[in-house]
């Protein structure tokens, strides 16, 4: 029987079935759970070596095509794309940290990194000691333990702008053999590639400037392919040891590629942290027009910061594109072709001036995310940084009258228009 031949509700479930094949120029969707196998020998092979695809949450065409594209940006040897920024900094860390171990990180981090270090990793037995001053390479130093085994920093801060020296710290994780972890979202691939200053690996919330329309999440983590099992092994025993019942180990495998191919093999998916096809594609779609967005979105952040550093209703504006920035000498050595899109600024007045604000804005969008199209503000404070105290506010660059912009590629003189008509009504709440 065949399926022309077949009644109709098998005909329904099997007409549409084809091997044929298409060059097509846009990567294709392949939105499937699983992909038949040729025959009992190829599944055994699939299951055996893990080489083709056999079920998306392991291994898709369309996914695996955006991997490609993405760790070439980053100027890494391979990439694994997971289901969000958050999935990507967990599955980069549970793939060199275990029960026991100790990760030294930068304190100026994401707040969800910072929680999941605190609060899920800590549960785990993995502890973190937090770096305040990141331009010190001494106090990167003087916090590593015999049991550390990652450093992890974003290479610009949200919020308060600080640049990572990348070089010096990578050259400190050099030091004890354990890799340097840069979560390069805000910078993207178009101004900075860490791995080329010395990380070994970078991770991003894909969510933001990678897709760059806010329409989807996903997060990556790139590797740089060069894990070295004589210097680091000990340090990487699940890498470089037997696998359950003898099995070959990653590194034997995969040589030096084992860290990225652990977190293909058995972090991602094990924790289900693969990510939609569709959403692999819209987010390889988005990363086509990166570096013309992120040039744009630049430009239009470096003359927004000059503006609001001239008014008199803005006490300070952190951006590190600024002379008046502490980390703009960092800046200038590691950004190619802008200073980025996202910044802090503070308001004379405080909070009252900050409440004024956000409600008061038209253009830019009062919402929490970054690296739109679109210019968005959010106030700190009461959202992203809630959670901490006022002491440790204060040492982000962040205080009451503190917000936070996402420049997007709007014509700046529309977004300073804005900005202009806001804060002429906050000078009248403040006064």
């Amino acid at each position: 029987m065949t399926v022309d031949t077949a009644r109709f509700a098998t005909r329904a479930v099997h007409a549409a079935r084809s091997r044929e094949t298409a060059a097509a120029r846009a990567t294709p969707i392949y939105l499937t759970a699983g992909f038949e196998f040729d025959d009992f020998d190829h599944a055994a092979d699939h299951f055996s070596t893990g080489t083709g695809f056999g079920y998306t949450r392991t291994g898709n065409p369309t996914v695996r095509a955006v991997e490609r594209q993405l760790a070439s940006l980053e100027s890494g040897a391979d990439a694994v794309l997971v289901a969000s920024g958050q999935a990507a900094v967990s599955t980069a860390l549970l793939s060199v940290v275990g029960a026991g171990d100790h990760i030294v990180s930068s304190t100026h981090i994401y707040e969800g990194t910072r929680g999941l270090f605190l609060d899920n990793l800590a549960r785990l037995d993995i502890e973190t000691t937090f770096v305040e001053d990141i331009a010190d390479p001494d106090a990167w130093r003087a916090a590593i333990r015999p049991n550390t085994r990652a450093l992890f920093a974003e290479s610009l801060a949200n919020a308060r702008n600080d640049v990572l020296d990348v070089a010096a710290v990578s050259a400190i994780a050099d030091e004890v053999a354990v890799p340097l972890i840069v979560d390069n979202t805000l910078a993207t691939p178009s101004l900075l590639r860490p791995i080329e200053h010395g990380a070994a690996v970078v991770v991003h919330s894909a969510s933001k400037f990678l897709a760059g329309h806010g329409s989807v999440l996903g997060g990556v983590i790139v590797d740089d392919g060069r894990f070295d099992a004589e210097r680091a092994g000990h340090n990487a025993p699940h890498l470089v040891l037997p696998g359950r019942g003898g099995a070959p180990s990653v590194f034997s495998r995969h040589g030096g590629r084992a860290r990225i191919a652990y977190a293909r093999e058995s972090v991602a998916p094990r924790f289900g942290a693969s990510p939609s096809p569709l959403n692999a594609f819209l987010i390889g779609q988005g990363a086509e027009t990166l570096s013309l967005r992120v040039e744009r979105q630049s430009r239009n952040a470096l003359e927004i910061a000059r503006w609001l550093e001239s008014q008199d209703a803005v006490e300070s504006v952190d951006y590190a594109g600024l002379p008046s920035h502490p980390h703009h000498e960092t800046a200038v050595r590691y950004l190619e072709g802008g200073f980025g899109s996202i910044f802090t600024f503070t308001l004379r007045g405080g909070l009252p001036a900050a409440r004024r604000f956000v409600e008061d804005v038209r253009v830019f969008t009062h919402m929490t995310h970054i690296g739109d199209v679109r210019s968005l503000a959010l106030h700190p404070g009461t959202t992203s940084h809630a959670q901490r105290t006022d002491a440790e506010r204060a040492v982000l660059g962040v205080g009451p009258g503190t917000l936070r912009l996402s420049i997007g590629i709007e014509d700046v003189a529309d977004l300073i228009a804005d900005l202009s008509r806001v804060l002429e009504s906050v000078r009248e709440t403040v006064a």
